[in-house]
């Protein structure tokens, strides 16, 4: 079992940045990719990035490419979502998502193992 514990949301005006954190713990948290993952009011769950064990693999929705960055950190079992030039569009809560067989992959039921969430509010 990997137990994942999202950090770092909060409050940002339009144009900001905002650097959200994952962190595993539990069972070893080697060879599986991780994806974040986001779900605005009134809307369904939707697939931000993923990132593979060892970085090699990388996907973006095309609604973020270009200002989001994802990477890892797996000596220190963590896995980061920088998020520059917020757009209000961008308010949702945030999730992470492992996946076992190490796929970047968009669909959510791929996952197994997912956080609590954390709130990102981007004021305009």
């Amino acid at each position: 079992q990997v137990q994942l514990v999202e950090s770092g949301g909060g409050l940002v005006q339009a144009g900001g940045s905002l650097r959200l954190s994952c962190a595993a713990s539990g069972q070893t948290f080697t060879s599986v990719s991780t994806g974040w993952f986001r779900q605005a009011p009134g809307k369904e769950r939707e697939f931000v990035a993923a990132v593979s064990w060892l970085g090699r693999s990388i996907y973006y929705a095309d609604s973020v490419k270009g200002r989001f960055t994802i990477s890892r950190d797996n000596a220190k079992n963590t896995v980061y979502l920088q998020m520059n030039s917020l757009d209000p569009e961008d308010t949702a809560v945030y999730y992470c998502a492992a996946n076992r067989a190490n796929m970047v992959v968009t669909t959510q039921r791929a996952y197994d193992y997912w956080g609590q969430g954390t709130q990102v509010t981007v004021s305009s």
